[in-house]
């Protein structure tokens, strides 16, 4: 997650099918099953079920005891779909358009011009001083609950432009078994992203299963005040915390209080997490997401102006970081990809 990503301070709400793709990946496995159905048999998938015997496998060297069973992931890229366009950046654009009658100033200037014109290149070239103005033109002046409400709206609505689904189902099946397979086991998951964190608790739990509570992310400042008679938090055009890259293992720290044993990333906004993660005193384990399947989804690392990644793309072998190859790992990449479509991008 590169500088535009950190800008866009959070991420979306209700999505019921994604949900009932989350309780269904939960009750399809049991302690005989298979826990990852929707994973291919290889090293990556080796590699986790391995650690989390070894971790919770009472007596052994390795043992965890269950409160320090920390279990850490990115939102964007890595339990959701992250491109074209951060999602968060789509609800921006949209907010602007829905907010413009109210300032005619905003057509004849940036970034507000390149934004209401849809323009990705006229927004990147306003750089992070614009995408700031834009985001806070856009995030702040209503009140938490008002924001909570206008954010689940847009949620309930807005589609994905290549899969036409909700953004709240183009969320990665795979990802969704991980999450009930820890819980599973002991751990306790959180989400610690980039993206605003009060956008996210709005979906997080009917989608993940994950508390809001258990969801650390960039914020803006808040202040207490009356309206209308009575108690509100009213959202400021301030930024308070960047919780992206270095900024990742302090937030951890802050919200969570306990270094976790098991990180799950996909871009080099990530690598500060799983390089706290795995340089505790306990046994630690990071897992990289690799966007390899143009055809299910997308491919992109290096390059990318979303998600880019090169530092762990390089570093994990020598790391020990295990790296997921989305297309030869992933046997489904989406709860609404039908078995038979995956089957024939899966590894054999």
């Amino acid at each position: 997650m590169n500088t535009d990503r950190r800008m866009f301070l959070r991420s979306s709400a209700a999505g019921l099918a994604a949900a009932t793709s989350l309780g269904a990946a939960s009750r399809a496995t049991g302690p005989d099953d298979d826990p990852l159905p929707s994973w291919n048999d290889g090293a990556a998938k080796r590699g986790i079920l391995d650690f989390v015997a070894r971790t919770t496998r009472e007596g052994g060297p390795d043992f965890v005891p269950p409160a320090d069973r920390i279990a850490v992931f990115d939102n964007d890229g890595t339990l959701w779909c992250e491109r074209p366009m951060y999602v968060q950046l789509a609800f921006a654009l949209d907010r602007a358009k829905a907010l413009a009658p109210d300032h005619p100033d905003w057509a004849g200037r940036e970034p507000f011009r390149s934004a209401l014109a849809g323009d990705l290149g006229g927004l990147a070239a306003a750089g992070e001083k614009g995408v700031l103005e834009l985001v806070m033109a856009t995030h702040a002046g209503t009140t938490v609950d008002e924001f909570a409400a206008i954010a689940s709206a847009w949620l309930a609505t807005a589609r994905h432009p290549k899969f036409g689904r909700l953004y709240t189902e183009c969320v990665y099946l795979p990802m969704l078994e991980m999450l009930a397979f820890l819980r599973r086991g002991g751990f306790r998951t959180y989400i610690v992203s980039g993206g605003g964190v009060e956008m996210i608790r709005t979906f997080s739990e009917a989608v993940y299963g994950v508390h809001a509570e258990q969801v650390v992310g960039s914020t803006i400042k808040t202040k207490y005040e009356a309206r209308d008679g009575k108690p509100a938090l009213v959202r400021l055009p301030e930024i308070d915390a960047i919780n992206d890259g270095p900024g990742k293992p302090p937030g951890i720290q802050k919200f969570i209080g306990r270094r976790p044993i098991l990180a799950f990333g996909n871009s080099d906004g990530d690598f500060e997490m799983c390089e706290w993660t795995t340089s505790g005193p306990r046994p630690g384990l990071a897992v990289v997401l690799h966007h390899t399947d143009a055809d299910r989804e997308y491919a992109y690392d290096r390059d990318s102006p979303f998600g880019r990644l090169a530092r762990g793309l390089d570093q994990a072998a020598a790391r020990g970081w295990l790296l997921v190859d989305m297309k030869s790992d992933f046997r489904r990449v989406f709860p609404f990809d039908p078995p038979a479509r995956a089957a024939g991008n899966s590894a054999p």
